[in-house]
């Protein structure tokens, strides 16, 4: 596919998993373009994305879905529409509630731990990692974008793994690219350690140490939650979370949980699925209580290498005041 009218690439702000959103150039621009011989037959938005190769393929359904395509001088409103070498495609690079969400905000940090090359937060609970519908500002990303106008230009303002918006703790922030790729890929070689301390219901029974290998996947009969999930029958992905009793009381038990894979809501659905749902948690079975209005979970420990000096790291986020109430209401000790 060639363009008819080039224009000069808008720098790419995030490259979420399927949240992209990019800085766009002037919202009037229009780009046209011809449909070349390797774009024959295929979707709409494949083809848009072969062309307009600064924006993501997210991005571009969502300019589909909102009017800002014409196929041949004819409105379209479906990305998955098939398109023949010699068509011409006009698309209006229209800002989005996401587009424009990618944006620096003054919200105050705890910034445990800062150099030229990383930083590690301790996020409160409440605080949403990356902007979403339904949050389109306040969140981590926002505040990291507001503290360095630079973090804009690394993918996802530097975050490289998530927390729950209701989990406290720490997360560690890539300042630069290879920086970031380098995190992650320790994340993938699981010589980054993430420990989280857990105040769960019930009562613990077997040994004091156990291995949760349940795979996690999206729970089919509800899809605001993931579930475990048998991999021969249901779609999920491979998880471990090794668990230990640290203390049991009459009704409550503190519980450190080391994430060995990171799916979403890993902890929370593996001790739902022992029958040990978190306090809070009303989504995977836990009930309010101990003056718990969120989940009582908080990622306490936080251990890595440099990514750049290779030197030893070792964070630790001190127990919030919701948190530290709840185990004195349940009759457990501090860690």
């Amino acid at each position: 596919m060639r363009t008819s009218a080039p224009a000069r690439p808008a720098p790419l702000i995030g490259d979420f998993d399927q949240d992209d959103a990019e800085t766009l150039p002037s919202p009037s621009e229009v780009r046209s373009l011809v449909v070349g011989v390797h774009a024959h037959a295929e979707r709409l938005d494949r083809a848009l994305v072969q062309c307009v190769t600064e924006f993501s393929r997210s991005y571009l359904q969502q300019l589909v879905a909102a009017g800002a395509v014409r196929l041949n001088d004819r409105l379209v409103s479906k990305p998955a529409q098939r398109v023949k070498f010699g068509d011409r495609i006009d698309i209006e690079m229209r800002p989005t509630q996401e587009s424009q969400a990618f944006r620096g905000e003054a919200i105050a940090l705890e910034v445990l731990y800062e150099d030229a090359h990383l930083l590690v937060v301790n996020k409160p609970a409440g605080l949403v990692v990356h902007p979403a519908p339904g949050n389109w500002s306040g969140t981590l990303l926002n505040a990291l974008i507001g503290r360095d106008a630079e973090a804009a230009r690394v993918p996802r303002a530097g975050i490289v793994h998530r927390l729950d918006k209701d989990t406290s703790g720490l997360l560690m922030v890539a300042r630069t690219r290879p920086v970031m790729d380098t995190l992650v890929h320790a994340i993938s070689e699981r010589t980054v350690h993430r420990q989280y301390l857990a105040i769960a219901q019930g009562h613990w029974s077997g040994p004091t140490e156990r291995t949760a290998s349940e795979a996690i996947g999206r729970d089919a009969r509800n899809r605001l939650r993931m579930a475990a999930v048998d991999l021969a029958r249901h779609p999920g992905r491979a998880a471990r979370t090794d668990i230990v009793l640290l203390q049991q009381a009459q009704a409550h038990c503190l519980l450190r949980c080391t994430l060995q894979t990171g799916r979403t809501h890993q902890i929370r659905v593996h001790l739902a699925h022992m029958g040990l749902p978190l306090v809070g948690d009303v989504l995977y079975g836990g009930a309010p209580g101990l003056g718990m209005t969120r989940q009582a979970l908080h990622a306490e420990r936080l251990a890595f290498r440099h990514p750049v000096s290779g030197h030893a790291l070792v964070f630790r986020a001190p127990l919030p005041a919701d948190i530290r109430t709840a185990l004195e209401i349940a009759g457990l000790q501090e860690p």
